[in-house]
């Protein structure tokens, strides 16, 4: 049980993701969820600290790629904003919609970093596909109800994490 939902690190949120972290991991591509992860569900466009970590990743050599739950409209008009590609309705925790990610950008699933804010959709699909995953926290208490739903599995899970010491910072 603890393989599928253990992530590889934990950061506070994505934005807090030190260069040095991400370039020690030789990855080519960060795969982001999109809600509460790089933006509040709320928020329709992306915002200019999005703006900015995209350029960052860009100097860095890697590529950001959205791979989210929601519905097409949402992902792919914010992905189109900011200038990247995007996998929608990936049905995670399952982890064949990461895989066609991967598919898509040519990359081996070590080449990859999913980032997201939930256990129980981005870690475990993250880690079914043998991408490693980095758990945040969400930007926002403004989500649907079936995210609702899934924080409350998520909470308890990521105390216990915690409490077993299995969530480890992100740190290079």
């Amino acid at each position: 049980m603890w393989k599928r939902i253990v992530p590889y690190a934990y950061s506070e949120d994505i934005f807090s993701l030190s260069s040095d972290f991400l370039l020690s991991l030789g990855i080519k591509a960060v795969l982001s969820d999109l809600d509460n992860t790089l933006d509040p569900y709320s928020v329709k466009s992306p915002s200019p600290r999005v703006h900015e970590l995209k350029k960052r990743l860009d100097g860095l050599g890697i590529k950001l790629f959205i791979a989210s739950n929601n519905h097409s409209d949402r992902v792919l008009n914010y992905a189109k904003d900011l200038g990247v590609e995007a996998e929608c309705m990936l049905f995670k925790p399952f982890a064949r919609g990461l895989k066609k990610a991967l598919k898509r950008l040519n990359l081996k699933p070590e080449e990859a970093l999913m980032v997201g804010d939930q256990i129980v959709t981005d870690v475990m699909a993250g880690n079914g596909a043998k991408i490693r995953t980095v758990l945040t926290m969400p930007l926002s208490d403004d989500e649907p109800w079936c995210t609702k739903f899934n924080r409350s599995l998520d909470r308890p899970l990521r105390k216990k994490l915690f409490k077993k010491g299995l969530l480890k910072e992100a740190k290079p």
